[in-house]
């Protein structure tokens, strides 16, 4: 259907008129976050990541809250023409004045993440990248208030930012309770990771190192694996 839009095994998402648009980031967040009875996400955008959720996790309720008026009105277009259109559903609202009829035992988010640096001209890209309108002092704080008892949040950030995530979660009662670093080829070093928090008090902690990519640029076995039910 052309750079619109992408397409997997069992749902399309639109995204032009979303500042991020389906990436790589979002993709494996999806496919790697712990799922619950009653999920989260949090700046949905395009819709992608409650759609992979609600294909992984048949019987949950999902949510996925985007501030982005015409964002959201996108995600509700590739929500709606889904098979998972009864599952999951969409509120165009900001984390800081969502009030939800329940807890939530899953969260998940890939936030924006960049924090004081050079602004892109595209207003909504703005808005999708940077932490302007949601500092992540606000999305712990925020996730916190809505987390039932042993819940966990899952998210996709920068490498480098790990240290000022964590002690900003630590903060809030967070503890990470699962971390996988993930690099493009073998010989680089890690750019983005993979954090899984959680406010519960008995946890056993897992790390690991994956790749991407093979040196002949195909997809790695752990990255073929853990997409293997959404990507064509």
């Amino acid at each position: 259907m052309g750079s619109d839009s992408f397409s997997f095994k069992q749902f399309v998402v639109r995204h032009d008129r979303c500042g991020q648009k389906v990436g790589t980031d979002g993709v494996l967040i999806g496919a790697w976050a712990k799922g619950g009875k009653r999920i989260l996400d949090i700046g949905t955008g395009s819709g992608l990541i409650a759609l992979m959720m609600a294909q992984r996790f048949s019987k949950a309720e999902v949510w996925g809250i985007e501030i982005d008026h015409e964002v959201y009105e996108q995600a509700c277009e590739n929500v709606n023409i889904s098979r998972f259109a009864s599952q999951i559903s969409l509120e165009n609202c900001s984390l800081q004045t969502f009030v939800p009829s329940c807890k939530f035992d899953c969260i998940v988010s890939n936030p924006p993440f960049f924090v004081d640096s050079l602004k892109a001209r595209d207003i909504k890209r703005n808005c999708a990248r940077h932490t302007d309108s949601l500092s992540f002092e606000e999305l712990f704080f925020h996730s916190v208030r809505l987390m039932d008892k042993d819940s966990f949040f899952s998210m996709i950030i920068p490498t480098d930012y790990i240290e000022h995530i964590l002690s900003v979660a630590a903060v809030n009662g967070l503890r990470l309770s699962r971390r996988c670093d993930v690099k493009t080829v073998e010989r680089k070093s890690p750019k983005r990771s993979l954090l899984e928090l959680t406010n519960r008090r008995d946890i056993t902690f897992a790390y690991e190192v994956q790749v991407l990519n093979t040196d002949d640029g195909e997809r790695s076995k752990w990255y073929q694996q853990l997409t293997s039910d959404f990507y064509l």
